[in-house]
């Protein structure tokens, strides 16, 4: 198997987990969903860095 894919798998697999708990939460009154959505992709963006700097690519 490719590096390559399995970074992409994971990435792949990370946005759709966000994407389904985001949709899943609950909502809470006064909240910003865009903030929360913001801060989801962050987190995404940090977890597929840190696979890809121990996988040393």
């Amino acid at each position: 198997m490719n590096n390559m894919d399995f970074i992409k798998g994971v990435g792949v697999g990370v946005i759709a987990g966000a994407t389904i708990g985001m949709a899943a939460a609950p909502k809470k009154k006064g909240s910003s969903s865009k903030s929360f959505a913001g801060k989801a992709l962050r987190a995404a963006g940090d977890i597929v860095e840190n696979i890809s700097d121990a996988m040393g690519i």
